[in-house]
């Protein structure tokens, strides 16, 4: 009865056009206000314990890191240095637009900063050179989806503290995902370049190509510098958002001086509204977690899945399609809260390490960052580049072909996503 009160209130609060994070507040509200026995203090006690969550401070820094890179020139810069080393290739611009992306994804760990930084650039530059803007907005809103996977990433931090993994070692489990997603959407631009015969860019003249290769240095040593620090346990991923925002600020007001003093608090003023939009879904949505896990949710979930089928690729391939759909009408933040305490306790009775499915979850999520119909990163693209949602979906779709094809490989190869942290140590988790 609870789990039917909770499904109409979601679906009932969602269509009328409630914002998310009021919805998985609301919802469990309802169901609390109907059964009559739980004290209404408990709500308020939820999102203060939910926030209460040191590891939670990277998010925001993160945030503010990604926020001072996208004002100051680091972009710009990484474009110049990446022409250098991809311009002699067809299609180079997109080549670089994947490129940059898995750059910065080193360094903030968000796909819609990671959108809205480099298609303000990339976009207007790959339109110019006669890219179709259709195409050139695909590339954009797809290869940023590499951001929450290559390390730091936002989405491993908040599972990481509801699942109970160790967050570096979720970054090490990405990075090879990472990395093959980046390939995989390069191979989508080597097929289109082919095939249409999209241009070269111009590479940066001998003269120039060290004066590039030192102006892009202290961006490409920052991703070095916020992983070097967590591997060897200089710091902890939370420090390291706050060394990531300090060396942003540093470098761009200091080196580059791209920011000056004066625009400092606007980009804190930024920062501290998008945090407080994350914290805001994490609070309300624990709220929601909390009543599933009284009611017994998840073990019930895992009972009717395995009633069905008991069989482990099954069940991942079942999983995989439900986090896809949900993915595209779902932010990643509220999914991960509501889903992980559901579907992790089924992953470990099936035998799939808590590691490996924190990257199937997240993969999954982020590849709804650009579908229809609640993709962010696809009306990011398309407000850049000008164009109607319907004319991108139809050229988002070899991008997407390659990212599910990426997506299958993590889950089935579960070798390839615990090479690296197996190699730093990790023992697993799952029995």
């Amino acid at each position: 009865m609870v789990l039917l009160i909770l499904i109409i209130a979601f679906l009932f609060f969602l269509l009328i056009g409630v914002p998310v994070a009021f919805v998985l507040g609301l919802t469990p509200l309802v169901v609390f206000v109907l059964q009559g026995e739980t004290p209404l203090v408990l709500p308020a006690q939820r999102i203060f314990t939910a926030m209460d969550t040191p590891i939670l401070m990277a998010v925001p820094f993160f945030i503010l890191a990604g926020n001072i890179m996208s004002a100051g020139g680091m972009t710009r810069r990484l474009v110049r240095f990446s022409s250098l080393v991809l311009g002699t290739f067809r299609g180079g611009l997109a080549y670089i637009n994947v490129a940059i992306s898995m750059v910065f994804a080193g360094i903030t760990g968000a796909a819609v900063a990671d959108t809205s930084a480099v298609g303000s650039i990339l976009i207007p530059a790959m339109k110019k050179e006669g890219y179709p803007a259709d195409f050139s907005a695909a590339v954009t809103a797809t290869s940023s989806t590499i951001g929450p996977i290559i390390p730091p990433s936002i989405p491993f931090i908040i599972y990481g503290v509801l699942a109970e993994v160790s967050i570096a070692s979720l970054f090490l489990a990405g990075f090879l995902p990472g990395v093959l997603l980046g390939l995989f959407q390069m191979g989508v631009v080597w097929s289109a370049a082919k095939k249409h015969g999209y241009g070269k860019t111009t590479r940066p003249k001998e003269g120039e190509a060290f004066r590039v290769l030192v102006d892009a240095a202290l961006v490409l040593m920052m991703p070095f510098i916020i992983l070097g620090g967590i591997l060897s346990g200089v710091f902890t991923p939370t420090e390291s958002g706050c060394i990531a925002a300090c060396y942003a600020a540093v470098v761009s007001v200091l080196v580059y001086r791209d920011v000056r003093i004066k625009d400092l608090p606007a980009l804190l003023v930024k920062t501290g509204a998008t945090s407080s939009l994350v914290m805001l879904v994490i609070a309300t949505a624990s709220i929601f977690s909390w009543l599933l896990a009284s009611e017994e949710i998840p073990q019930v979930v895992a009972a009717k899945i395995l009633g069905v089928t008991d069989d482990k690729w099954l069940i991942l391939l079942l999983l995989n399609g439900i986090l896809l759909v949900i993915g595209t009408f779902m932010e990643t933040t509220a999914s991960l809260i509501i889903l992980t305490p559901i579907l992790l306790p089924l992953m470990i009775t099936i035998g799939v390490d808590p590691l490996h499915f924190g990257v199937i979850m997240v993969l999954n999520l982020v590849i709804g960052l650009t579908t229809p119909p609640v993709g962010v990163c696809l009306f990011i693209a398309c407000s850049i580049a000008k164009i109607p949602l319907e004319r991108l979906a139809r050229a988002i779709v070899p991008f997407l072909a390659a990212s599910i094809a990426v997506l299958l490989i993590c889950t089935y190869w579960e070798g390839l996503v615990m090479a690296v942290p197996r190699f730093f140590g990790y023992k697993g988790l799952a029995p």
